[in-house]
C-alpha cells in the first residue's frame, strides 16, 4: 500500500482520538448515569411510599414505578427495605386531584378530565445523612377521556394513574441522576 492510501485513514484516526480526547477534557459525560451520587452508592433502597392522600393504593403504584424506572435505566441494586441499603428514597403521596377540563355543552356531561398527584420525595445518603435529592411539591398530571356511550363506558382513571406514575417515576429518576 502507497503512503499516499495510508493517510486518509491516518487522518481520520487522528481527528478521532483527537476529538475523544477534548470530549473528556470538557466534562462531556452520558446523561443517566448516576454520576452526580456518591459512588460509595450502590443500593438504594426505596420503602413504600406513604399515603396521605384518599386515593386507594396510590402509593403502591408509584412506588412500584419508582423502582422499576431505576432498575431499569440505572446500575444501582434496588431494596425495598432501607437495611443494608447505602441510600433511600422516601416518598409521601400528599394529595390526588382531579377535576373536568372540558364538557359536552349538549349534554353537560364532562368530556375531559385531568388527574393531579403532589408528592413530596426525598433521597438521602444512608453514610452521611446528606439528602442528595428533595422535591417536596412534586406535582404531576394527567389527561383523559371519558366515554359518553353508556354501553362503552369504562373508567378511564386507572390506566390516566397509571401513565401518571410511569411519568413521575421516569422523571423523578432522571431528576435524581441529573441532581436537579
Amino acid at each position: 500500500m502507497k503512503r499516499a492510501e495510508r493517510f486518509p485513514s491516518f487522518c481520520l484516526l487522528s481527528f478521532t482520538l483527537c476529538f475523544l480526547v477534548w470530549a473528556g477534557a470538557c466534562g462531556y459525560h452520558v446523561a443517566g448515569r448516576g454520576d452526580l451520587l456518591p459512588p460509595d452508592v450502590k443500593t438504594i433502597a426505596v420503602p413504600a411510599f406513604k399515603n396521605e392522600s384518599p386515593t386507594f393504593r396510590i402509593e403502591q403504584q408509584l412506588t412500584s414505578a419508582v423502582a422499576r424506572e431505576f432498575l431499569e435505566r440505572t446500575h444501582f441494586r434496588i431494596s425495598p427495605n432501607p437495611e443494608g441499603a447505602d441510600a433511600v428514597l422516601k416518598g409521601t403521596v400528599k394529595e390526588v386531584r382531579s377535576g373536568v377540563i372540558a364538557f359536552d355543552l349538549t349534554t353537560g356531561r364532562a368530556t375531559s378530565m385531568q388527574i393531579q398527584v403532589t408528592a413530596d420525595v426525598k433521597l438521602e445518603d444512608l453514610h452521611s445523612h446528606k439528602v442528595l435529592f428533595s422535591n417536596p411539591k412534586y406535582v404531576f398530571r394527567e389527561e383523559y377521556e371519558v366515554s359518553q356511550s353508556t354501553p362503552a363506558l369504562f373508567e378511564e382513571d386507572k390506566p390516566a394513574l397509571d401513565r401518571l406514575s410511569r411519568d413521575l417515576a421516569r422523571t423523578l429518576v432522571t431528576d435524581v441522576l441529573e441532581n436537579f
